[in-house]
């Protein structure tokens, strides 16, 4: 389960309103059928159209700054593993939603007229998406891109052959490009994988986009909160301030575990994805100590998040540990990324 918080890009590039965000989300529904469409929906309705969707964010957004976010967008990305256990991924997937966001109001460290914030506080619509496409950041993409920088030269010498701009042979050119093609590092159904190309398999997704401000549009309820958990004194008197981002992201899990009955793996679980990040001793540690048949598991499920790992395994936990700690240092950054911690 990988969950990202991103605040809306603002700037002179940037709208002020929700409509660029939200017709981004529209894409796939461009030439369906109404039947076979995705719609937005709330906490409580179904079937929203855009123009609803932007008409309420837009007009919940009194008293901010333009500098401010009048919007946070959650991405909520279940693993193949996770997917499997769906009956019907959309159906699945919105009421998972509506549970999902019972934990991210409990989340916030804040009171409305001094009673915890509610589900029935926030404003929010989302909608579930099936597709994912290669993007320029993938690591498929760059890792086959001095192939496809080949692959571009040699097809504009065989356009510059054709024209008469340049002598040479075309049909040797098209066979190094054959053979490129196919040794090509990342392939998927026997082509190249390339940037836009579908993603194979499973892909569904949830986007969801919330209001900073309440539903009564008087509060502000920020999920990007600079400020830790805490009580404090202002103005005389206590206020409490925060959003427990580590809390919403375990309690994802445990809500999805819980709904559909799945059985966590250690190399899912937030806080040992978290402890990887901050403490591979531990994250090791923690890892020989599982039985065998979930330690192969782990280790298969590391491998395809591109998390590095030790070739073989030293008997000495406290050696493997030290190993790892130094082999890793590199990989941290691609680890950041597919756990979303710190987002």
């Amino acid at each position: 389960m990988y969950i990202t918080i991103t605040p809306q890009k603002l700037g002179s590039n940037y709208s002020q309103s929700s409509a660029d965000f939200v017709g981004y989300l529209e894409k796939e529904n461009q030439g369906l059928e109404q039947g076979e469409m995705e719609h937005f929906f709330s906490q409580y309705g179904d079937k929203f159209s855009a123009e609803e969707v932007v008409k309420d964010i837009d007009g919940n957004g009194a008293k901010l700054k333009k500098t401010e976010p009048k919007f946070y967008s959650i991405t909520v990305s279940p693993s193949k593993y996770e997917l499997s256990r769906l009956q019907n991924n959309s159906e699945d997937l919105k009421k998972y939603t509506r549970e999902l966001m019972k934990d991210y109001v409990a989340s916030f460290n804040r009171e409305i007229n001094g009673r915890p914030v509610t589900i029935d506080d926030i404003k929010y619509y989302a909608k579930i998406e099936h597709q994912r496409t290669f993007k320029g950041t993938d690591k498929q993409i760059k890792e086959n891109q001095p192939f496809a920088t080949k692959i571009l030269q040699l097809k504009n010498q065989i356009r510059n052959i054709e024209n008469g701009s340049m002598e040479g042979s075309v049909r040797k050119r098209e066979r190094e490009i054959t053979k490129l093609e196919k040794q090509a590092p990342h392939q998927q159904e026997g082509k190249r994988i390339v940037q836009g190309m579908r993603k194979a398999g499973s892909q569904s997704h949830i986007h969801i986009i919330v209001s900073r401000k309440d539903a009564s549009n008087s509060f502000s309820l920020s999920p990007g909160s600079k400020y830790k958990v805490s009580d404090v004194e202002m103005r005389g008197k206590q206020v409490k301030r925060g959003f427990d981002r580590d809390q919403f992201f375990e309690n994802a899990e445990k809500t999805f575990d819980k709904t559909f009955g799945y059985q966590r793996n250690f190399a899912e679980i937030y806080k040992a994805r978290k402890d990887f990040i901050k403490n591979p001793k531990i994250y090791f540690a923690s890892l020989m100590k599982l039985p065998t048949n979930e330690k192969a598991i782990a280790f298969k499920m590391m491998r395809e998040t591109d998390i590095p790992i030790m070739p073989s395994i030293p008997s000495n936990q406290a050696q493997l540990a030290l190993k790892v700690f130094n082999k890793l240092r590199k990989g941290l950054d691609v680890a950041v990324k597919s756990s979303s911690i710190g987002i």
